[in-house]
């Protein structure tokens, strides 16, 4: 079955070239104009990927990202925005978004993106429900993490950067690995934001207890262990 493709676009000339270059493709693809309406659509079908514009009638691309990370989808979203605007790339990342391009974009570069991104999307579908780690318990569908029986509060941002440790335990991994799992690799950013999201991280995970899961390889970058007792 092909993969299916919500656009919610609300210049209908881009949303058009878009459907017709994603069917030559050999996609599915859905057109929304506004933000309402695709909330709708979105609460009665099921995507396989989103590419959401930023700016829209209705709901924004930001809300409409946000309501689908918090019902617990977690199929790809790719953001388009007008506008090379650091904080509507930062918010979008923050808030679960997988990928983002600029207005005019290549479609050869945004084809290639969204090849990637499905891959990812069909790799997390098969993963097992649970991963652990020790005291660490990750429910990947419902996107719930626990330290025992606690049940611990963290951004889509953080939930991805311990699903990658969790998926790479005793591995360690460098700044740019994370980055490139967890932000993508079209990120364009300093790799010192993954050192803010493990410092965040260890805030949730590992300060309120006795004992630290995430360490620093000094020159290199983090690694996944069990505690010494």
């Amino acid at each position: 079955m092909a993969p299916r493709i919500k656009i919610v676009e609300d210049e209908e000339k881009i949303a058009r070239v878009l459907q017709l270059e994603l069917e030559y493709e050999g996609y599915e693809v859905s057109i929304d104009y506004d933000g309402l309406h695709a909330w709708e659509n979105i609460q009665e079908e099921t995507f396989d990927l989103y590419i959401l514009d930023v700016m829209l009638p209705g709901l924004s691309g930001m809300e409409l990202l946000r309501r689908i990370r918090r019902e617990k989808q977690t199929e790809p979203v790719l953001m388009l925005t007008a506008r090379d605007a650091t904080v509507d790339k930062v918010t979008g990342l923050d808030q679960g978004a997988d990928d983002y391009m600029t207005k005019p974009f290549d479609m050869e570069e945004l084809l290639a993106r969204i090849r990637v991104l499905l891959r990812r999307g069909g790799a997390a579908a098969g993963q097992e429900e649970a991963l652990t780690f020790g005291a660490l318990t990750l429910n990947v569908p419902r996107r719930e993490a626990f330290r025992g029986e606690d049940l611990l509060d963290l951004t889509p941002r953080e939930f991805d950067l311990l699903h990658c440790f969790l998926e790479h335990p005793n591995h360690v991994l460098s700044r740019e690995q994370l980055l490139d799992q967890v932000w993508g690799f079209a990120y364009a950013g300093e790799t010192n934001v993954v050192d803010v999201y493990v410092r965040y991280l260890r805030q949730k995970m590992d300060k309120p207890y006795e004992a630290a899961y995430i360490r620093t390889v000094r020159g290199v970058g983090y690694v996944l262990k069990e505690p010494v007792s």
